[in-house]
């Protein structure tokens, strides 16, 4: 959407003319879900999120697309069967953007889980996928998989495949499959407040246009049905959010490193020594990512997290227990993000690694909140909402049907023939990432890729000029992510980015002079190294 087209949407929600079926609170997975999944069924859908899309938890999280091979072991097999299912259907759906990749996890003696333990796990993951994917690794094989391994009472170790993405992108997809079915989806507006008759049934939504650092005017909106799908900020608009399972805001944390400075091909876990967590080695965008840590957040969830420096060495310190040979220290480190996941505590105290991740949703006289879930049943998630929110809808007898379980959530690519000079991976990577949008993403600009980012201008142009970029992180942390792949930021990129792209923005000079100070700030606060210490130690 361009900024002309994003000022007609807001003139026409102004104007009031006509109600909606559905409101969506949130621009994450979840809330570009239910817009994709109510647009496709029939449903006047208007979507909002007060930051960008993908702003919170869904362009921060680990990039897995898995069914969590620890919850099995928890005991969630629900949650498990449903994911990998989940995981099959959007390899298939969109390969490009949710690739498979090869996990591996070392076993050393003495050392629990056992490879018989964890070999009976994945036979039990592997039934629940259809298909086996599962294998056992001597020594030697370990090493020849994942070269530079500590190798000191290196037993063998256990392979299985799972699935990794972009998550900012494939939120941008299915917001774009929500629009093409009819969706009104708007970022930077925020709902201020839930609008009730005086029975208290939901009647709509009172709004506000942020993008000008909320200065707009507010406006209302009209709809029976309000889905509140902001995550970590769900209690903000849910009525007695204070009584039954809170949410209690939980901060992973992640670090990007040069590939060769830490070379893995596939992902690599092991148990933190310190708390014997979970902690991941993989390859991403052309780089490495250490993560993740799992920690109360207690800051304003209004500022940007960031991570501490506690967190950096808790990450640094996998890094050198799974490769002895080879150092990393604070230099090396190319960015960090931190995400705040929205998990529904359980209550009893329990440490935070240690919580349910499957979602709840309440129900509120027309309005649904939904917290907690994993990215990759976004779908499942966005039809039981709507599916208990579609009888909230009185002036449709009987209840609308959502659209069938079969269609694709991610409409496929046009063929296209493969442009001279791409590379099949690159050629690969852009159907996926654009679907049925490549065709006008191959006339934007050219096809050369920024430094050694892998994204190519035409990427970065084609994002300004149309997918609701209102600042400069936008276009360079979410629509695309040469902020988190290039040194400091990709300062040294940003006098070229502003030749290529500040017409197709629509700012002026001094304008955009003002986004790149801006930009710079944010990204040394929430996405660099800590210059100093920080208080707060990982528990």
């Amino acid at each position: 959407m361009t900024n002309s087209s994003r000022q007609d949407a807001l003139n026409t929600l102004r104007a009031a003319d006509s109600p909606f079926d559905v409101v969506v609170l949130g621009g994450g997975i979840t809330g570009a879900g239910v817009a994709r999944e109510a647009a496709g069924s029939g449903l006047k859908t208007l979507l909002v999120e007060q930051r960008d899309f993908a702003w919170g938890t869904s362009s921060r999280s680990s990039k897995m697309v898995h069914g969590g091979l620890r919850y099995l072991g928890s005991g969630h097999l629900k949650l498990t069967r449903d994911a990998v299912r989940e995981r099959e259907r959007l390899l298939a759906e969109a390969p490009g953007l949710i690739d498979p990749l090869r996990f591996i996890m070392p076993h050393f003696h003495k050392q629990f889980p056992g490879p018989r333990l964890f070999q009976l796990l994945l036979r039990a993951y592997d039934r629940l996928a259809g298909q086996q994917s599962r294998l056992w690794l001597s020594p030697g094989e370990t090493l020849q998989w994942v070269p530079g391994l500590d190798s000191h009472g290196l037993a063998g170790a256990s392979g299985f495949t799972d699935a990794v993405t972009d998550d900012a992108r494939l939120v941008q997809r299915i917001i774009a499959e929500a629009r093409a079915d009819g969706a009104t989806c708007l970022n930077y507006v925020c709902a201020r407040k839930i609008l009730r008759d005086a029975a208290g049934q939901v009647t709509g939504v009172e709004l506000v246009d942020t993008a000008d650092d909320g200065a707009g005017s507010a406006f209302r909106v009209t709809a029976n049905l309000v889905i509140n799908a902001t995550g970590a900020w769900a209690q903000r608009l849910r009525p007695g959010a204070g009584q039954g399972s809170p949410i209690r805001p939980l901060r992973g944390s992640h670090l990007v490193v040069p590939f060769d400075k830490l070379p893995v091909a596939c992902s690599v876990s092991l148990f933190h020594p310190d708390d014997r967590r979970p902690v991941f080695a993989f390859p991403w965008q052309g780089r490495t990512v250490l993560g993740t840590t799992d920690l109360d957040h207690r800051e304003d969830l209004d500022h940007e997290p960031s991570i501490t420096d506690a967190e950096v060495s808790y990450l640094l310190k996998i890094a050198a227990t799974l490769f002895p040979g080879q150092p990393l220290g604070r230099s090396d480190i190319i960015s960090t993000w931190s995400g705040v996941r929205p998990v529904v505590s359980e209550g009893n105290e329990l440490a935070p690694s240690k919580e349910n991740r499957e979602h709840v949703i309440w129900q509120d006289q027309g309005l649904i909140s939904v917290a907690g879930g994993k990215l990759t049943t976004f779908r499942l998630i966005a039809r039981e909402a709507l599916d208990l929110g579609r009888h909230q809808l009185p002036a449709q007898r009987p209840a609308p049907e959502l659209r069938n379980e079969r269609q694709p959530v991610l409409a496929p690519c046009p063929a296209l023939p493969r442009p001279p000079g791409v590379s099949h991976d690159l050629w690969q990577r852009l159907q996926g990432y654009y679907g049925r949008q490549l065709e006008g993403l191959l006339t934007a600009g050219p096809l050369t890729t920024i430094g050694d980012s892998g994204v190519t201008w035409a990427e970065l142009i084609w994002a300004a000029a149309h997918e609701d970029v209102m600042h400069l992180d936008d276009l360079l942390l979410r629509r695309t992510r040469i902020g988190l792949i290039l040194p400091r930021g990709a300062e040294d990129q940003l006098p070229a980015i502003g030749t290529h792209c500040r017409k197709a923005l629509g700012w002026s000079e001094p304008r955009w002079h003002s986004e790149v100070e801006r930009y710079l700030a944010l990204w040394q606060t929430a996405y660099g190294v800590p210059a100093q210490p920080r208080q707060g130690v990982h528990p």
